[in-house]
């Protein structure tokens, strides 16, 4: 389903944050059917925005004067629970860039802020809506694959310039815990760490985490901004085979175990998997920021409700926390419970 329900109202929309992200969002937003983009809150740009065709405010006050049903929250992240908490006050609700917020304090906050008005609000994990990650997920939950051995994600790149106020935990491995959670169903129960930081910046630029699921996979991520050449690639190992999504190409690749004989003899003796059929996949390739949108547009006005939720966003700011401490500490950090601080979550969409 990608178009909203016959009949529906129009939904006022606002966005805060015209950065690189935000651009995006206004770019979609402005487009987005069932969906009037009304203003855009930019102190650094005030005035007329003549791209979008709408009026570029210096606070979110002169935004929620016009009256509002949601708003994308594309700030800094420092900003997110100031921005999140004025927005649940005011009884609008947000879809909030990732991560939640820069600390589990905030994040909590913010969660409860939401939920206690009853408000629509969600995440921009939009890793989750990268058709090689959709189909990849379908394929583990139908069994394509068996039991989960490992998963391995590569996120490494050079440094954005843009980003000012974390490191690669919070803005880059944040993706992959949240991917990670939720194309498996499983949750991380312990981390170890390793951190850098090369670029003269107050933050880490590369880390490397080895942790265990709950499922008893083990799990791998390497994020970094010191590397020459983009990656974006999540492994899945199990009992079948191996996928292999690229997300920068959205493709998905299965390398199937061999199931055949060989006649070499120095071959016959090593009892381990072979190598077998390589099949890549034709899936459909939407624009991710574009589904992302249409299913909180649809989450607001009630017609399906699969959006990445605060207490999910709150669980990967959890999970990060936990990798700085392990990298801080250069011990193994046992992630706590889900229901330690909030119900168990339920990472389907």
């Amino acid at each position: 389903m990608t178009g909203v329900a016959t009949g529906e109202r129009t939904l006022r929309a606002g966005l805060v944050g015209l950065g690189v992200m935000g651009r995006n969002h206004a770019r979609v937003l402005s487009a987005l059917p069932g969906v009037e983009l009304v203003g855009i809150v930019d102190p650094a740009e005030n005035g007329e925005a003549g791209r979008w065709g709408v009026p570029v405010l210096p606070e979110l006050g002169k935004l929620l004067a016009l009256g509002v049903d949601y708003a994308v929250v594309a700030s800094p992240t420092g900003l997110h629970e100031e921005i999140g908490l004025e927005l649940a006050a005011a009884g609008v609700g947000a879809l909030v860039e990732k991560p939640l917020a820069d600390s589990v304090e905030a994040a909590r906050r913010l969660v409860a802020a939401f939920e206690s008005r009853g408000l629509v609000a969600g995440v921009g994990h939009i890793e989750r809506y990268n058709p090689s990650l959709q189909s990849l997920r379908a394929r583990l939950e139908a069994g394509e694959l068996g039991e989960v051995y490992q998963v391995v994600t590569r996120r490494q790149g050079p440094f954005p310039h843009r980003i000012a106020d974390v490191g690669v935990v919070k803005d880059l491995a944040t993706h992959d815990i949240d991917l990670t959670c939720w194309v498996t169903g499983q949750e991380h129960v312990s981390v170890s760490a390793r951190k850098v930081s090369k670029s003269g910046r107050p933050h880490e630029d590369m880390v490397a985490v080895v942790g265990q699921l709950s499922g008893g996979a083990m799990v791998n991520h390497l994020v970094n901004w010191l590397s020459p050449f983009k990656e974006r690639s999540t492994v899945v190992t199990g009992d079948r085979g191996c996928f292999v999504a690229d997300t920068l190409t959205a493709d998905l690749t299965f390398y199937a175990n061999g199931a055949g004989s060989t006649e070499w003899e120095a071959l016959r003796a090593f009892r381990g998997v072979s190598e077998g059929d390589m099949v890549r996949y034709a899936i459909p390739k939407r624009e991710p920021l574009l589904v992302e949108h249409e299913r909180f547009r649809d989450a607001v006005l009630g017609v399906r409700d699969d959006i990445v939720t605060l207490r999910q966003g709150l669980r990967t700011v959890e999970i990060s926390a936990a990798i700085l401490e392990s990298a801080d500490q250069g011990v193994t950090v046992s992630v706590p419970s889900p229901d330690t601080y909030s119900e168990q979550m339920n990472w389907g969409v």
